[in-house]
């Protein structure tokens, strides 16, 4: 099942009550009471659930699969972002750069029909954002052609939870 993760799709400020961030839990369980972690972009903060909601429904915990508003503790509207994860304390880091084996689709496929070079600057999608970075290519690649199976190093110009094996 893994360690409590949910990206961040939206979030709202309910006066008297706080902060509350909507999502989709991708897995694990959030526990009413429980210490989380606010993920990517910005610097990594703690914060505690307060309160899971589902369908309008109060309810004591959130679980894999589960569409739920999540109440957090003294965090305020703009401390939070779509593109960030709630997760459990530790279980997840931010990261600018990583590696990646990438198939470029060709124009039939959907995809490009021009090469690329060293230093292009494409969005990349993670989960519920998408960011900017910059591309990589190994020494003895001067281009990619759509079609081709690469190993490219990204720098995102913002930081993202990713771990090993996160699609994009």
């Amino acid at each position: 099942d893994g360690a409590f993760l949910m990206p961040v799709e939206d979030v709202f400020s309910i006066s008297g009550r706080g902060t509350v961030v909507t999502g989709r839990v991708e897995r694990g369980v959030v526990k009413v009471g429980e210490e989380i972690e606010i993920v990517g972009i910005k610097p990594t903060v703690k914060t505690t659930c307060t309160g899971v909601e589902m369908f309008r429904k109060l309810l004591d915990q959130g679980q894999a699969g589960d569409n739920v508003g999540i109440l957090l503790r003294g965090t305020k509207r703009e401390d939070v972002e779509r593109g960030q994860v709630l997760a459990k304390p530790g279980s997840i880091t931010p990261h600018t750069h990583f590696t990646a084996e990438v198939y470029v689709l060709s124009k039939d496929e959907g995809g490009r029909h021009t090469p690329f070079f060293n230093n292009y600057r494409p969005q990349f999608y993670f989960r519920t954002t998408d960011v900017t970075g910059s591309i990589e290519l190994p020494k003895d690649k001067e281009m990619v052609m759509p079609g081709d199976n690469v190993s490219i190093t990204v720098k995102l110009i913002a930081p993202i939870a990713m771990e090993e094996g996160l699609r994009f």
